[in-house]
């Protein structure tokens, strides 16, 4: 029961930052993107259902993340495992978004797919350091 207390401290902080980097990134794409560069009108952000659903949807994802990245990266120190983590969440979003269509805003939107789970990972890494999360048992 305990090791489940601490993976969903790790998905709790998880979705918490990649919400909060969602919200940024939207902010960004509201204020500057598509307000000076024409092509970029569609990343614009309204209060709205979908951009709700679309929030929703990115804090699952960084629940979820914050769950799985806790056991990929366990107590070792490999750089190349917590990157491998960051990348196979990060493609899996960020080529069904570029899927939707193969144009500059959609690669942006695949890039803020990068951006967000760097935040999360830095944030649950920042956890563990600190002791809030422990860290998975290597066996």
């Amino acid at each position: 029961m305990a090791e489940r207390l601490e993976s969903l401290k790790a998905g709790i902080i998880g979705g918490l930052s990649l919400s909060f980097a969602c919200l940024m990134t939207n902010l960004i794409n509201t204020l500057v993107l598509a307000r000076y560069f024409e092509i970029f009108t569609s990343l614009q952000v309204t209060a709205n259902w979908h951009w709700l659903i679309s929030w929703a949807i990115a804090a699952f994802s960084g629940l979820l993340f914050g769950v799985t990245y806790r056991y990929i990266i366990r107590q070792e120190q490999n750089p190349q495992l917590k990157a491998g983590g960051v990348l196979a969440f990060d493609l899996v979003r960020g080529l069904a978004q570029i899927e939707v269509g193969w144009n500059l805003p959609c690669a942006v939107l695949a890039g803020e797919s990068v951006l967000w789970f760097i935040v999360a990972a830095i944030a649950l890494d920042q956890a563990i350091q600190f002791g809030w999360v422990k860290p998975f048992p290597s066996t």
